[in-house]
């Protein structure tokens, strides 16, 4: 059996040069602060005295970002991937003899910070695109999506008598003419019968705050809805919010509206122009799903343009709802002119790239986190983390490492392919030049 070292030097501890991207992403968080107003932003979950030093309020954060820069789903994936890579280490500045953080450490810490912490870091970092000239605010795209829950939907349970899916299929089926129903006559049952599964008789009991929902590919799963509010300039989310699955959309735009809202006035504030306050928020642009007369009023009282796709209903009486007709008459004339066209269009393209980005590349379609608070911690930051690399696209034309490195890669492979050319030419042209001395044979 090999003895391993004993002492091993400093000199010869692995090292490696730090990645540019995350290099480049330190310069902008120190340019600004981040970690200094992280510190006071958490400042009272951290006792000043006493107890195991936790993670430091940046790094935490850092590593929620490093969810959507990385692609990493759970909190564990974050812990191996900080503890497998040096140059991760290098941006969390952590030394090779130290010890990166366990996923409990990242869950503990989640817990003890708020959510308004949370959302206060999301805040920031708008603040820091209003600095950079990149957030424009005039104009805001909503739409949701449904994400996955940590929850089966084999494990609800009656809300008035707790039974439980598999035993509810099991009396059914007895009921219906199978003495001792196996799983696959379950399953075959399940699958022909007539269903009312339905969220007003049913729970998850894992995760009550999940909902059944219908998802993008068709499935019915336990699910949460997530918001967006985006920068129709910029592309740039300036408002996320976590609600229920079977809330309709226009119920659920109100609580977006207002976060977007007041997310917008803290980014001009930072700014300290209070003029650019009246130019921000000018306009709401979102699908039929959001068309109804209450919200179009809301948004009129609010002083927003609505420019939401009506659907077909017929012809409408205005005999007891008179004060919804001007709202729906002005809509219904903006969205019909080439600009509101323009903006519906562009809606859709901007505000699905950042549903792809986050939840799709950013590994976060399917959640490992439950309950709705701890889903929106994760969320505002791993958002926040999408808006930072707006920044990082302007720095490198790409917004993430892998990216950037599929940016050099490319570079690479092009420089190659013209040397090869060169080459290619060089050579026949040699080859011309010789042939002129060639000798006929007598």
């Amino acid at each position: 059996m090999r003895q391993t070292e004993l002492w091993v030097a400093a000199t010869e501890l692995p090292t490696t040069s730090a990645h540019p991207f995350y290099s480049k992403l330190n310069e902008v968080l120190a340019k600004h602060g981040f970690d200094r107003f992280a510190e006071e932003a958490c400042k009272e979950f951290y006792a000043p005295t006493m107890g195991r030093p936790g993670i430091p309020p940046g790094n935490y954060f850092r590593l929620i970002m490093l969810g959507y820069f990385e692609g990493l789903t759970s909190e564990r994936g974050i812990a191996w991937r900080v503890q497998d890579s040096l140059s991760l280490r290098k941006f969390l500045g952590i030394s090779i003899t130290e010890k990166t953080p366990d996923h409990s450490t990242i869950s503990k810490t989640r817990r003890l910070i708020d959510t308004e912490t949370h959302d206060a870091i999301f805040s920031w970092v708008l603040q820091v695109l209003a600095k950079e000239k990149i957030l424009v605010g005039e104009s805001i795209g909503i739409d949701a999506t449904n994400l996955a829950a940590n929850a089966a939907m084999r494990n609800i349970a009656r809300k008035d008598t707790g039974e439980a899916y598999q035993g509810y299929l099991k009396r059914l089926a007895e009921e219906s003419g199978i003495p001792t129903p196996t799983k696959e006559d379950l399953i075959r049952f399940d699958k022909k019968r007539k269903k009312t599964t339905s969220n007003a008789d049913w729970e998850s009991k894992s995760d009550p705050d999940a909902r059944i929902a219908r998802m993008k590919n068709g499935s019915t799963h336990m699910a949460h809805k997530v918001e967006h509010a985006v920068d129709m300039d910029s592309g740039a989310v300036v408002g996320v919010t976590v609600q229920a699955a079977d809330k309709g959309d226009t119920t659920t735009i109100r609580e977006t509206v207002h976060t977007a809202f007041h997310a917008l006035l803290d980014a001009s504030g930072a700014l300290g122009d209070p003029s650019l306050r009246s130019s921000m928020f000018l306009s709401t642009v979102a699908d039929k799903g959001y068309h109804s007369g209450a919200v179009l009023l809301d948004l009129a009282d609010f002083g927003i343009r609505s420019y939401i796709s009506e659907p077909e209903r017929g012809k409408r009486n205005w005999k007891n709802n008179r004060e919804e007709q001007l709202p729906t008459y002005a809509n219904r004339s903006r969205i019909r002119g080439d600009h509101g066209k323009a903006l519906l269009k562009k809606r859709g393209e901007l505000v699905e790239r950042s549903f792809a980005h986050c939840y799709e590349t950013g590994a976060m379609r399917r959640l490992f986190l439950r309950q709705r608070e701890n889903i929106a911690k994760r969320i505002l930051v791993h958002v926040a983390g999408f808006n930072l690399s707006l920044i990082m696209r302007k720095i490198f034309g790409r917004g993430t490492p892998r990216g950037l490195g599929d940016l050099l890669l490319n570079i690479f492979f092009s420089v190659h392919v013209v040397i090869s050319l060169f080459q290619y030419c060089l050579d026949r042209a040699n080859t011309r030049k010789l042939s002129c001395f060639k000798v006929s044979a007598p």
